[in-house]
């Protein structure tokens, strides 16, 4: 298993992208096609979700180093034929309409400059039938002990940073607040709670 570090030390815990890859199959059984894992940084679940399946994963973000390194990692597990990247915002995604069966985006929602805007752009480019999952968590399979020991050193890390930043963080974690994005951005979604541990939401394109 894949190992990634926690915020607070050197100590190593489980890969989360795997069991977040398999809420999003089990919760949009996309077809094989084409698949976004938005604002991916190094693409940790979007590799997750091509090692799981035959298709190809557009990795898109704005940082063009994190892409780099996701491409690199794709390429040394063997999956680099199947996955793409792509610099751009969730704001401004310069792909065709109706021309992804997926979008997930794991983490990111809570950093976009516009969220309502990244939500219309979502839709817009996922096929009639396509679905979209976006928001935050570890994966219903997670171990607790570890989704335990990550929170305890990311809270510690944002409390350090005084009232204001805990604020910042708290704010948008929350489920009133992921369902008012999308009721601003005038798309009908579902907020997928609990998928212990995490806070989603799921949306289809059916026009």
């Amino acid at each position: 298993m894949r190992q990634q570090r926690g915020p607070d030390d050197a100590t190593k815990l489980p890969d989360w992208f795997v069991t977040v890859a398999e809420d999003v199959l089990e919760y949009c059984r996309p077809p094989d096609g084409l698949w976004v894992d938005l604002g991916s940084g190094s693409g940790g679940l979007g590799r997750a979700l091509a090692e799981k399946s035959r298709s190809t994963v557009l990795l898109i973000d704005p940082a063009a180093e994190r892409l780099s390194e996701g491409l690199e990692q794709a390429r040394g597990a063997g999956i680099g034929s199947r996955v793409m990247v792509l610099g751009a915002r969730a704001e401004n995604i310069p792909l065709r309409e109706t021309s992804v069966e997926l979008v997930v985006s794991r983490g990111s929602i809570f950093f976009w400059e516009d969220p309502p805007a990244g939500l219309r752009e979502v839709y817009r480019v996922l096929r009639r039938g396509g679905r979209a999952m976006i928001g935050g968590g570890f994966g219903s399979s997670y171990p607790e002990s570890a989704r335990r020991e990550f929170l305890r050193g990311r809270n510690d890390s944002v409390q350090a940073q005084g009232a204001e930043a805990v604020r910042r963080w708290d704010e948008p974690r929350r489920p009133e607040w992921l369902a008012a994005q999308a009721c601003a951005a005038g798309i009908e979604a579902a907020l997928i709670e609990p998928v212990p541990p995490g806070l989603w939401l799921l949306l289809e394109k059916r026009g």
